[in-house]
């Protein structure tokens, strides 16, 4: 019977290779979404164990904050970027529950992020979540909820406007535009919690900034910030 098993799985391979989403070879038996040689050959920042990491600084001045960090450096071009655009593009949602699990691992060897109470992704606006059919952030929370035995929340978080990239524009316009973006839900299931706000590639940090200072704005006790990947 095993051996049975085995035959089909390696004929449904054979007939439908799985591939990895960093370099698109072919994935080996134990390997699942990421081969083993990208996951050693991606470029990690160990942003976990430095309070003052570029991401934090980043931030300083527009949102006080426990703690943030991005997993990966971000490069067009490169791995990094085909592992996003599979999971952002092509559906491979369970690419972000993989990266999640990943982001897992550097959490956990780090004491800023010990006691987490839940975790918020960065939500969609209806209108793209509907073209897309799915919040990409959602699903690398979901792998990271999994591993550290935390809760998501998707409820409390909202997004009222839909916006262009921010990447281009000047800080100033960048903060008017994400002025009332967002909005909190059952606000007095936030109170003095740790909240672990998720995301997937941090750029200007405009749209952290606004998801923070209104969760922050609502009684939360402390905001933690982690992505997969930080664009320098």
């Amino acid at each position: 019977m095993f051996a049975l098993k085995r035959y089909t799985e390696d004929l449904i391979n054979l007939l439908f290779p799985d591939l990895c989403n960093g370099c698109g070879k072919l994935l080996y038996r134990g390997e699942k979404d990421i081969c083993t040689k990208c996951l050693y050959d991606l470029p990690y920042t160990d942003f976990h164990l430095y309070e003052d990491n570029l991401v934090a600084k980043q931030l300083w001045g527009r949102l006080p904050l426990n703690a943030a960090m991005a997993m990966l450096y971000f490069k067009k071009g490169t791995k990094v970027q085909n592992l996003m655009h599979s999971l952002k593009y092509k559906g491979k949602t369970e690419v972000g529950i993989t990266l999640g699990k990943l982001l897992a691992q550097k959490l956990s060897q780090s004491e800023f992020y010990a006691d987490i109470d839940m975790i918020v992704p960065v939500p969609l606006h209806q209108k793209k979540l509907r073209q897309r059919g799915y919040n990409q952030s959602e699903y690398i929370a979901t792998g990271l909820a999994t591993a550290l035995d935390l809760s998501v929340s998707t409820t409390h978080l909202l997004r009222n406007k839909a916006t262009e990239t921010q990447t281009k524009k000047a800080r100033y316009t960048r903060y008017e535009n994400m002025q009332d973006v967002f909005s909190v839900k059952n606000e007095t299931e936030l109170l003095n919690k740790h909240i672990l706000l998720v995301d997937d590639v941090i750029t200007t940090g405009a749209t952290l900034e606004a998801c923070g200072n209104t969760l922050l704005n609502h009684g939360i006790k402390k905001l933690s910030i982690a992505a997969v990947a930080f664009a320098e």
